[in-house]
């Protein structure tokens, strides 16, 4: 059993959303990391919040966090718990004022997510989960429902497009042969909570990402009935080398 609450693990990813907010203005600066990704004064502010919450919430256990690892601080996880952070998944929607970026916050153990919340802070909209049969939606009322995936259908199921990543002709290709006519187009990891909500059937990513862009994810839409898997059908797990991912499939029911 997870000894972690989701309720003090939504508090801290609303208090890093808060931070957030702080920032969200007309005019954002940002800077490039090694890797050519923008980075801002928000992404480092919300991190030290979170990691400053979870330290007291999980003490001694490790955090792998997007900024620390791109100054590589990183630590070794080995075969241990640790948690996987993305401070504001969807930097690029946040400086372009589109409301679609999240705070990341999943538990993993034993290489997959145990729980994880994400917070959209602009939208005030939650998403959590803790294990199966657990996935919530908080809206902007603070109403707090049981949220489910649906089945994906057989014929013209709904798939959701990354609007700041596009793989493509290859995604193109794969969605034609899987029967997809309608993609709607969303910013960051809140397409994990819109499957997970059943707005939406399907997220495909052939380009590589990062563990802290997926852990949250993964963790709700796991709990709300879903699967995340690699193209080789493999459940996606964590701790992995540089703590890449290659591509995976992120579905509904079936």
């Amino acid at each position: 059993m997870n000894p972690v609450a989701l309720d003090p693990l939504i508090a801290i990813a609303r208090a890093a959303g808060a931070e957030i907010l702080k920032h969200y203005t007309k005019t954002i600066a940002s800077e490039r990391k090694a890797d050519g990704s923008p980075v801002t004064a928000a992404d480092q502010a919300a991190e030290a919040v979170i990691v400053a919450g979870l330290t007291a919430l999980d003490p001694g256990v490790l955090i792998v966090a997007e900024e620390l690892a791109a100054r590589g601080q990183a630590p070794v996880v080995a075969d241990h718990a640790f948690w996987c952070v993305d401070p504001l998944d969807g930097t690029k929607e946040f400086i372009a004022g589109t409301d679609e970026f999240v705070v990341c916050i999943a538990r993993i153990e034993q290489g997959v997510p145990a729980l994880g919340v994400l917070y959209a802070p602009a939208l005030d909209v939650t998403y959590a989960a803790s294990g199966a049969g657990t996935a919530i939606k908080i809206d902007q009322t603070g109403t707090r429902r049981p949220i489910a995936v649906r089945q994906v259908p057989a014929t013209s199921p709904i798939a959701l497009d990354s609007r700041s990543h596009r793989d493509g002709a290859e995604l193109d290709r794969w969605l034609a042969e899987h029967g997809v006519r309608e993609r709607r187009v969303c910013g960051s990891a809140l397409k994990f909570g819109l499957v997970a909500e059943g707005a939406a059937d399907l997220y495909v990513r052939f380009g590589n990402t990062s563990e802290w862009d997926t852990a949250a994810g993964q963790a709700v839409l796991e709990g709300a009935g879903g699967t995340v898997a690699d193209f080789s059908g493999a459940r996606l797990r964590y701790g992995k080398p540089r703590f890449l991912n290659a591509g995976f499939i992120a579905r509904g029911r079936g």
